[in-house]
Parts: C-alpha cells; sequence; structure tokens
C-alpha cells in the first residue's frame, strides 16, 4: 500500500497563507490522480483540488484563484498552495490517490469511487 502523509497545516489569519506538503511513501505507487479534499466543521468532506499525471488541475469554484496544486514527483510529493486564506477556508486537509486502474478524469467529486488511499488530515485554522 502507499501511505500519503500530509503537513504544512496550522493557524493563520484571514488574509494569510499556507503550504501544504503530502508525501508519498511505501511499495505500491500512487494513482493517476492526486488531490486534497477538506472536512469543514458540520460539512461533508468536500473536493479541494487535484492535479493528474501530465499536470492537468481541476480547483473547487470556492478555492480558484486562491489555492494552487502542483506536485513535484522528484520528491514524490503533491503540494497545495493556499493564498488569501478565509475563515471559511478552516478544515481538516486530507491528501488523496485515485486507485491504480482509475485512468479518468481527477473530478473532484465522486470521491468513494475515485480515491482509496487517504493521508490522516492536518489541521487548517483561519481566524478573522
Amino acid at each position: 500500500q502507499v501511505q500519503l502523509q500530509e503537513s504544512g497545516g496550522g493557524s493563520v489569519q484571514s488574509g494569510g497563507s499556507l503550504k501544504l506538503s503530502c508525501v508519498a511513501s511505501g511499495d505500491a505507487g500512487v494513482g493517476s490522480c492526486m488531490g486534497w479534499f477538506r472536512q469543514r466543521p458540520g460539512r461533508a468532506r468536500e473536493g479541494v483540488a487535484t492535479i493528474r499525471s501530465g499536470g492537468q488541475t481541476i480547483h473547487a469554484d470556492s478555492v480558484r484563484g486562491r489555492f494552487t496544486i502542483s506536485q513535484d514527483a522528484d520528491k514524490n510529493t503533491t503540494y497545495l498552495q493556499m493564498n488569501d486564506l478565509e475563515p471559511e477556508d478552516t478544515a481538516v486537509y486530507y491528501c488523496t490517490t485515485s486507485r491504480r486502474d482509475y485512468t479518468g478524469i481527477c473530478w473532484i467529486t465522486r470521491e468513494l469511487e475515485i480515491y482509496t488511499a487517504w493521508g490522516q488530515g492536518t489541521q487548517v485554522t483561519v481566524s478573522s
């Protein structure tokens, strides 16, 4: 199995920035899609951004223009640069990868169908 480990969360004020990292390790490789999901208080987990091998990305409407997903293949690391953070961004952020036989679009929905491995999550808290 592949292990995913997030880091970079913390507490910032509104308008601040954080950069999350997700390092993949283990004998099994990641799938074609890497992604970030989040779970805000009182809400279900939701897709934030995904990236496919080759660089194609999808960002949720709520974060587009503020968050950017990227990868460094040499470091087995996926990043989420978060700028202009808002209190509504407060959530536990999870790194995920798609099942290895999945070759389609890296949707930010359909998480149960597409995404099969998850990190433990990292807390992001944004205060006003």
